[in-house]
């Protein structure tokens, strides 16, 4: 089989076109719920060019940058999936670039600093680089202070609640929510002359914090939705009870381990409780941070291993997906190695555990069926298990504690 021709990802990004109709389409998207905007420390930036970092939970994100930042010009990044999902005439019309997910990508630095010096426009980039799967803050690279501090623009921090709660990645069935949004310049072009990387980082990392679960019982939203559990199994995958992993299951209000049969209830809150019992865990992300403490104890003492067969395709660029059969996919403490066969060739995709700081994930919610991506600078990897179930959070999970070890012992060595 012939190699298609990868993505061409060094055509800057061109002023935003259609900008009428985006602002009428983010119109009909956020009608219905309730959105409101608090803008702090924005004065002043009204044309000028800034970086506009900005959480991440569902599309609903895009339509709020949008409609926020207007009348603006705004490019953004977004990943090749998306540009397939999309069309990238259209992306590209729309002032978007691609990137593939988790790689160092010099080009992009370029196409950002080419659209805030050359196109005068704000640029809106996603840091936590994937959808949050708890609803709270995802891992943030410590090299964001060093890319922020080179571009020499001020720095704002759109914060938003609600948008995960009316599309987890786990539950893709629409839920009425509000949406709100805290919009705040928190390094200014002046101070990112004098602030270390360090002291930049702290000041992005403070103004993302986020809990969408804890909002919503704050603020006593209620989400009734008869399906709103359902899927869950696939981001709290180990029982509290038992300790059994991947025999969680779910329906409708109700999740329950196949092993031991305890069972758990969401109610309108999104609150979990037991329906015999003890309630291990009342809120999800403190359930979802106790999986995390499992699994960094499993990599610290290495014991941490997932493997399994898994139906491979690849995407070279934006057109379409190319199937390359059956791949083997291992993960432990030394990295990652995805073996098999593509374009008629021997395969051996090899991370080591620096280079892979999380990992992109989709849940069976979204294409019919768990999946991972991991890429390369020419090529993404997209597999699905085909005999392991809900190993999807435990693998993210686990990348990012072997990225942390790994990067600690760099540091002692030094």
């Amino acid at each position: 089989m012939k190699k298609v021709k990868s993505f061409d990802f060094k055509k800057p990004p061109k002023n935003p076109g259609l900008r009428w109709l985006v602002q009428i389409v983010c119109s009909i998207g956020l009608s219905g719920k309730n959105f409101t905007v608090r803008k702090h420390n924005m004065e002043g930036l009204e044309k000028e060019p800034y970086i506009l970092l900005s959480n991440h939970a569902s599309m609903t994100d895009l339509m709020v940058a949008q409609k926020i930042v207007y009348p603006q010009r705004l490019n953004n990044v977004a990943s090749i999936e998306a540009f397939h999902n999309y069309t990238a005439v259209l992306f590209r019309h729309l002032g978007v670039i691609a990137k593939r997910k988790f790689i160092q990508d010099l080009q992009l630095i370029k196409n950002i600093r080419y659209s805030l010096t050359e196109l005068g426009n704000v640029f809106c980039i996603y840091p936590e680089a994937r959808y949050s799967l708890d609803g709270c803050t995802s891992y943030l690279p410590d090299s964001l202070g060093k890319m922020l501090k080179l571009f020499k623009v001020p720095v704002v921090v759109l914060n938003m609640k609600g948008n995960y709660l009316s599309h987890p990645q786990w539950n893709k069935y629409g839920k009425k929510c509000p949406v709100e949004a805290d919009m705040t310049q928190i390094i200014t072009k002046e101070e990112l002359e004098t602030l270390s990387v360090a002291e930049i980082n702290e000041r992005v990392k403070q103004a993302f914090v986020y809990d969408d679960f804890a909002w919503q019982l704050e603020n006593k939203i209620v989400i009734n939705h008869k399906k709103r559990a359902e899927g869950l199994n696939g981001l709290l995958y180990q029982c509290p009870h038992c300790k059994k992993e991947f025999d969680m299951h779910s329906e409708g209000a109700y999740l329950w381990c196949g092993s031991c049969g305890k069972r758990y209830y969401m109610n309108e809150y999104g609150q979990l409780s037991a329906t015999e019992g003890e309630t291990e865990f009342s809120h999800i992300p403190d359930w979802f941070k106790w999986q995390r403490q499992n699994v960094r104890e499993e990599v610290r003492n290495g014991t941490y291993h997932i493997e399994d067969d898994v139906e491979l395709k690849t995407l070279p660029n934006s057109i379409r997906y190319i199937k390359q059969g059956v791949a083997h996919f291992v993960h432990d403490v030394n990295g990652m190695v995805l073996t098999g066969t593509a374009y008629g060739e021997p395969l051996k995709v090899v991370k080591n555990p620096l280079e892979q700081e999380s990992i992109h994930i989709e849940y069976s919610a979204v294409y019919g069926k768990d999946l991972f991506d991991i890429a390369v600078r020419d090529d993404s990897y997209w597999f699905t298990p085909l005999n392991a179930r809900d190993i999807l959070t435990k693998v993210s999970i686990a990348t990012e504690e072997i990225y942390f070890m790994h990067k600690e012992k760099l540091h002692k060595e030094k």
